[in-house]
C-alpha cells in the first residue's frame, strides 16, 4: 500500500508564504549569504519586499564578487554588476573582493564613491595596472587590509602602496612558488615601507632569510606571519627561533595548506615551462626580452635580477 505524501499543495503554499513573511532582519541575513551575483540576478526579483531589502545600502557594505560558477559559461558582466553593487552601497562600502576581472576604470569608479573602504581584495586581476592600483589606494584613507594575490604588479608599486598607506595593518601577497628563483625585493619593500603591519601572508614567496630578517626588523608589531611554501627559507637556526619568539601566529614553509583556497602547485622552471604553463602572469615572449634582445635563460648561470622585481616579489 503506497504511503500518502504529507505535503499537500496547501502546505507547500504555506511554506512559501512563511519564507516571504520572515522578519526583515532575518531575510537580510539569508540574502547576504547569497552574494551580489545571486542577489542582482535572482533574489531581488522574488517579491517587492525582498527587492526593498536588496536595495538597502546596509546590504552592500560588504561586496564579495567571487563567482563560483564556470567562467567559460558565464552570461553576466561582472564589472557592470560590481558597479551596481557599489552604487547601492551609497558610499557605505567597507570591503570589496574582486576576482578574475576588474580594470583601472572599475577601481576608479569604486574609489570615487567609497572613501570609507577599509578592506580591498584583488585576486587574479591582471587587467589592473600598477598606476591604476596606486591611484585607487591613494584615495582610500581608511584602508587597513589589502590583498593583491596572483597579480603582476612590480616592486616599485609595492613600495608606493606602503608609502601612501603607512598605517596599513594587514597585507596578503600570495602566489605559486617558483623553484630556482630567489628574490628579496618584495620583502625589503614591505620591511622598509609598511612598519605598522600586524598581519602578513606571503604564501609561495621567493624570499630568502635576508628578506625575512628585514621584515621582522622593519615590522616590529607583526602578530601573524604566513610563510607557507616559502621554500627558500632556512629556519633551523637563530632566525627560526626569532620568528617563534616574536610572532604569535606563525605558519612555517612546510605547514599544512588544507585551509588555503588557491592552488598549491609548485612551478618548476625549465625547458618545457612555457609549453606547460605559459608565461608568468600572461606575459608574451616580447615582454621577457632584455634591452639587448637576449632572451633570459632559467639556467644555473642566468642573471635573472632584471626580472625578479616584476614577477617574483
Amino acid at each position: 500500500m503506497a504511503m500518502e505524501s504529507n505535503s499537500s499543495p496547501n502546505s507547500l503554499g504555506e511554506e512559501a508564504r512563511n519564507w516571504l513573511e520572515l522578519p526583515a532582519d532575518v531575510t537580510s541575513m539569508i540574502l547576504l549569504k547569497l552574494g551580489p551575483v545571486d542577489i542582482l540576478t535572482n533574489a531581488q526579483d522574488v517579491c517587492s519586499s525582498w527587492r526593498k531589502i536588496c536595495e538597502d545600502p546596509l546590504m552592500w557594505r560588504v561586496v564579495d564578487m567571487r563567482y563560483s560558477g564556470d567562467w567559460w559559461d558565464m552570461d553576466y558582466d561582472l564589472e557592470e554588476m560590481c558597479r551596481q553593487a557599489v552604487d547601492r552601497s551609497c558610499g557605505q562600502l567597507i570591503y570589496i573582493n574582486i576576482e578574475h576581472f576588474g580594470t583601472d576604470d572599475l577601481l576608479h569608479y569604486i574609489t570615487q564613491s567609497s572613501n570609507q573602504l577599509r578592506k580591498l581584495r584583488l585576486v587574479y586581476c591582471n587587467r589592473i595596472s600598477d598606476e591604476g592600483l596606486i591611484k585607487a589606494v591613494s584615495k582610500l584613507p581608511l584602508l587597513e587590509d589589502l590583498e593583491i594575490s596572483f597579480g603582476s604588479f612590480d616592486v616599485e608599486t609595492l613600495e608606493t602602496l606602503g608609502q601612501c598607506r603607512p598605517l596599513l595593518k594587514s597585507l596578503k601577497l600570495n602566489r605559486q612558488f617558483y623553484r630556482r628563483v630567489e628574490c628579496d625585493k618584495g620583502a625589503l619593500a614591505i620591511a622598509e615601507n609598511m612598519p605598522n603591519l600586524r598581519h602578513l601572508q606571503i604564501f609561495g614567496n621567493s624570499l630568502t632569510n635576508r628578506g625575512l630578517e628585514a621584515i621582522l626588523d622593519g615590522c616590529p608589531d607583526l602578530e601573524s606571519l604566513d610563510l607557507r611554501q616559502c621554500f627558500n627559507l632556512n629556519l633551523a637556526g637563530q632566525l627560526g627561533a626569532k620568528c617563534s619568539e616574536k610572532i604569535k601566529n606563525l605558519r612555517l614553509p612546510h605547514d599544512p595548506t588544507d585551509d588555503y583556497e588557491f592552488s598549491t602547485e609548485i612551478v618548476e622552471y625549465g625547458d618545457d615551462y612555457e609549453e606547460d604553463y605559459g608565461y608568468p602572469f600572461g606575459l608574451s615572449d616580447t615582454d621577457l626580452l632584455t634591452d639587448d634582445d637576449d632572451y633570459y635563460e632559467f639556467s644555473g648561470g642566468s642573471d635573472f635580477s632584471d626580472y625578479t622585481d616584476l614577477y617574483f616579489y
